[in-house]
């Protein structure tokens, strides 16, 4: 009997420590350029420079009301990482317009230092996650420093900046129903700029949100009520009971059902909750539930590194069943179909090419 191939990544062709170690200090380089992306990111130092002509430290510290001392040192991680370009005659510093356009929020939905944050978000856990490894228990959300405000920023740029020009569409008539009136749920709702988005859109729907975590969308909910946003409610809720009886035109959920404690549990509540008309759009990762099949992905050791440290932990503090980041959307479809879903299609969106959209009906409970 022959053994089993060994399922191996394309940099593994040559087999020497030198190649290994070689590749291994890229990836170390790569790693701090990116927790410095992300500094600069927060501090919109990206943002400046990207509006600034050719500048000294000095220059950009004072326009950012920073540190030089701090800004320069940053500056070096830049230049010698690739995305800052260095006059070494003038001292001045420039940020090329297309790195500009990767690394700005003028960029969005574009603006990859958005997702850079996610690097030393998962890096701050390490401790408590050398625990879980110990004891196979998880974490609960309110363990992970500002991770809502991240995936609300990353929602900004895939869902939000979307809804009307590409996402909406997905579905035929459903701008034409919403501006008739219909209940819509986003059902772990995060940050609930999607909801807000909406709401003030189509004033004659009512929109709702649920979230495990009201600091999640306390600020949004604030920032409703400041614009006199009266359509729209949040609600802090766990999501393992939801059981409401054919309700909605329309209910969503953003990247959301793989963390929940029951995710089958959720996905027969929401088709409950489905007026027999309504229609169900679930945002989730693009991938697939098979390990292999992933090896091409192009942020595959990103997604599953969010896994490991976020998604998977999370789940399993509420008792779940830490499906993880890249639960596939093999898994996806089965569930579905199992939460009696009919009419499931998938669709692929150019703006996110990292999630895919399923969109599925209840079946019509009448007799046929």
């Amino acid at each position: 009997m022959n053994a089993p191939e060994t399922i191996r990544d394309e940099n593994s062709t040559a087999r020497s420590p030198e190649h290994f170690a070689a590749r291994f200090s890229r990836m170390l380089n790569d790693a701090a350029v990116v927790i410095m992306v992300s500094i600069g990111h927060r501090l919109e130092l990206f943002d400046l420079m990207s509006r600034l002509p050719p500048a000294s430290s000095d220059v950009i510290a004072e326009q950012a009301q920073l540190s030089e001392r701090y800004v320069r040192e940053w500056l070096a991680v830049m230049v010698t990482g690739g995305i800052v370009d260095y006059d070494p005659g003038h001292r001045h510093y420039t940020l090329d317009p297309a790195h500009a356009a990767c690394l700005t929020r003028a960029a969005s939905p574009d603006n990859m230092a958005v997702t850079a944050q996610f690097i030393p978000l998962t890096g701050s856990m390490e401790d408590r996650l050398l625990d879980c490894f110990r004891s196979g228990e998880g974490l609960p959300y309110t363990a992970f420093p500002r991770c809502h405000e991240v995936m609300a920023e990353d929602s900004q740029q895939t869902v939000v900046a979307a809804l009307e020009s590409r996402i909406l569409p997905l579905i035929p008539g459903l701008q034409q129903q919403l501006q008739q009136g219909i209940e819509v749920l986003d059902a772990g709702c995060g940050g609930g700029l999607a909801l807000l988005e909406l709401a003030r859109t189509y004033p004659c729907s009512r929109f709702t949100g649920y979230d495990l975590c009201a600091d999640a969308f306390a600020e949004t909910a604030a920032l409703a009520a400041s614009q006199g946003v009266d359509n729209l409610t949040f609600e802090a809720r766990d999501l393992r009971d939801f059981s409401e009886s054919s309700r909605y035109g329309l209910i969503t959920t953003f990247d959301a059902v793989h963390d929940q404690p029951d995710p089958a549990a959720l996905l027969r509540g929401i088709a409950g909750a489905l007026r027999p008309d309504g229609v169900y759009l679930m945002q989730d990762i693009a991938g697939s539930s098979v390990l292999e099949n992933n090896l091409g992905h192009p942020l595959g050791p990103l997604l599953y590194s969010i896994s490991c440290c976020h998604c998977t932990p999370v789940s399993l503090g509420q008792g779940g069943p830490g499906l993880g980041t890249l639960w596939g959307e093999e898994l996806a479809l089965s569930m579905l179909e199992e939460a009696g879903f009919v009419d499931i299609r998938r669709e692929y969106l150019p703006h996110d090419p990292f999630n895919v959209y399923f969109i599925a009906r209840r079946p019509d409970p009448r007799p046929q």
